[in-house]
């Protein structure tokens, strides 16, 4: 006789992207003391509560010393002699019993008194409570407020704390200098980002001028597209080179160097001279060159592009005839590198606006000005990615001196 058909159990896998726990896996149980209605309590029913609980804990044992404490001097009173009566209250005691009755009637005088003065205290102590911890915690709500109200339209706002004392101001004044930085940092952000659409829209837009105009011309000969090309190859260049700078500029802020090795200043001097040799040439400029060892450790293509951008600027932005006067050594324990030009007038207060992404200083702008006004920003980034400061001041008579340091090797 055959054996009836055993069931086969089937195993139905977990769907796609859900995570079955292991067998006896658990999840690790919650703290519930702190959460009713399945909701957490906050912090001042919190310390309101451990204070009066605290309060309540000292009062009874300070009720529970008094009733022993009075127990104690009551066996202390002076015995009489036997047969004798005397009246405790209202009740006739014998002279024996003396000293247990007046213990009795001395012990329920306290609880009584006690038992009227336990709630008052207990209730006393949580309305003090629930009040200082209000206080106390006022500010921290107002820091939480501003938090929840805080929007990048909105980071203007600050929590408006004054009265506040102790550890709470301190923390009420860095959330205020937090929200100043990010503050700061958001509209340097919206800055970046309005002048690099405006630099990569002129060069398309000369672009698609120059071509538009050309088709248009039926009679365009050969001279007038060579003139196109050109112009299409200058525009070329000039966007090419912004997005070469806003990746390195992207690239060195706030990131790691990848590639750290010794590295003379000194060294970086001549090919940034001999990329500007003809520019130079083409300007007249007299170039003085005094460089002693300058050692550091850093990125070589990072720093060699600092020197390039700092020589570039002296030359672009000098005048017919001008000099440029470049500079290496070690001083004060940084290994130096300072180039001084000559060149137009720029205010003192206007010098640390040329490290600002986009900035030319007071030379005009116009359609065959090289440069995306990138350099000095691109030469902060990078010193400050090595640990090093870099400052500019204005030349008597016109021109810029631009200091970098960083830390010896």
């Amino acid at each position: 006789m055959a054996e009836p058909a055993r069931p086969v159990a089937r195993v139905q896998e977990p769907a796609q992207g859900v995570v079955r726990p292991d067998v006896g896996e658990q999840a690790p149980p919650r703290s519930a003391w702190w959460r009713f209605g399945g909701r957490s309590v906050g912090l001042r029913p919190r310390l309101t509560l451990v204070s009066t609980v605290v309060v309540a804990l000292v009062s009874a044992l300070l009720l529970w010393l008094g009733w022993l404490l009075v127990g104690g001097v009551a066996r202390a009173v002076p015995s009489l002699p036997p047969g004798t009566t005397v009246r405790v209250g209202d009740v006739a005691v014998p002279a024996e019993q003396l000293q247990d009755a007046v213990g009795a009637a001395a012990r329920a005088d306290v609880l009584r008194a006690g038992l009227i003065a336990f709630p008052l205290l207990v209730v006393a102590a949580a309305v003090v409570s629930w009040v200082l911890v209000g206080r106390v915690l006022g500010p921290l709500h107002a820091v939480t407020a501003t938090a929840r109200r805080l929007t990048v339209e909105s980071l203007d706002t600050r929590t408006g704390v004054r009265d506040a004392r102790g550890e709470v101001a301190e923390l009420a004044a860095g959330f205020d200098a937090m929200l100043d930085r990010l503050q700061a940092a958001f509209d340097a952000q919206r800055r970046f980002v309005a002048n690099a659409s405006h630099e990569l829209r002129t060069p398309l837009s000369v672009l698609r001028t120059e071509v538009d105009v050309t088709l248009a011309d039926p009679a365009a000969d050969v001279t007038e597209l060579r003139r196109m090309a050109e112009v299409v190859r200058q525009a070329t260049r000039r966007a090419d080179e912004l997005i070469a700078g806003l990746l390195l500029l992207a690239r060195t802020e706030g990131a790691e160097l990848a590639d750290v090795r010794p590295v003379d200043l000194a060294a970086l001097a001549g090919p940034a001279l001999t990329a500007v040799r003809a520019d130079v040439a083409a300007r007249g400029l007299r170039v003085q060159v005094r460089t002693a060892p300058a050692p550091t450790r850093g990125d070589p293509v990072l720093l060699e592009r600092v020197a390039g951008n700092l020589l570039e600027n002296a030359v672009r932005h000098n005048v017919t005839g001008g000099w440029v006067d470049v500079c290496t050594g070690v001083r004060d324990g940084f290994a130096e590198l300072r180039v001084t030009s000559s060149g137009p007038m720029i205010p003192a207060e206007r010098v640390p606006e040329l490290f600002e992404p986009f900035r030319r200083g007071p030379v005009e702008r116009t359609a065959d000005t090289p440069g995306s006004g990138l350099g000095l920003s691109i030469v902060r980034a990078v010193v400050q990615a090595h640990g090093g400061i870099v400052r500019g001041e204005p030349v008597s008579g016109g021109g810029l001196t631009v200091t970098v340091r960083l830390p010896a090797g």
